[in-house]
């Protein structure tokens, strides 16, 4: 009965099979990635949230913003249907397995950090102990299951390059004015 009166009202979709009508737009996907990146695998943020430091919490917001603005420019750049969940999972493993390495050997935050060879990922010996398999999965895993989980809309062409564009020109104003407080010292 409830299949004739669905045929009966001629109701139509403009969604594809398989879409439901609470489908996210894409960019709130890069939004949510950024935002995870800068300020969930921000290492100086939770060091500063731990010793109380006002001053330097300020300094790893901003930092925070500078890394989120970064990874939305380049998600918004990646951003199409059929690469923003791919490139949204490289980006958020990445940036688990890089705060989980400067977390478990203590790295400092500045301008030598990048010198550490063996930042980028926490190394093999240390997979056997808890903190770096937890670590990885709260802060990579976790957030991967919740990007390739999610529906997102399906946009036209030129829908998709205006969101893109948009996303790209907004992150990178983020991240130019989170480098300009960085470099010209006001944090």
């Amino acid at each position: 009965m409830s299949l004739r009166l669905f045929r009966a009202t001629n109701f139509s979709s403009v969604l594809q099979p398989g879409e439901m009508r609470v489908a996210r737009h894409p960019g709130w996907l890069i939004v949510v990635v950024s935002a995870w990146i800068g300020l969930v695998c921000n290492v100086a943020l939770w060091r500063a949230v731990l010793d109380a430091d006002r001053a330097s919490m300020l300094q790893a917001l901003v930092l925070g913003a500078l890394i989120a603005g970064c990874a939305g420019a380049l998600l918004s750049v990646l951003g199409w249907r059929r690469t923003v969940r791919a490139s949204a999972s490289v980006l958020l493993l990445l940036a688990a397995a890089a705060a989980t390495s400067i977390w478990v050997h203590d790295l400092p935050i500045d301008h030598a950090l990048l010198r550490h060879a063996r930042w980028v990922f926490p190394g093999w010996p240390s997979l056997f102990g808890w903190r770096v398999p937890v670590m990885l999965a709260v802060l990579g895993l976790a957030p991967v299951l919740w990007v390739w989980s999610s529906r997102l809309r399906r946009l036209t062409g030129p829908d998709q390059l205006g969101a893109n564009l948009a996303g790209c020109s907004t992150s990178l104003a983020l991240a130019g004015a989170a480098a300009a407080a960085l470099l010209s010292g006001v944090v």
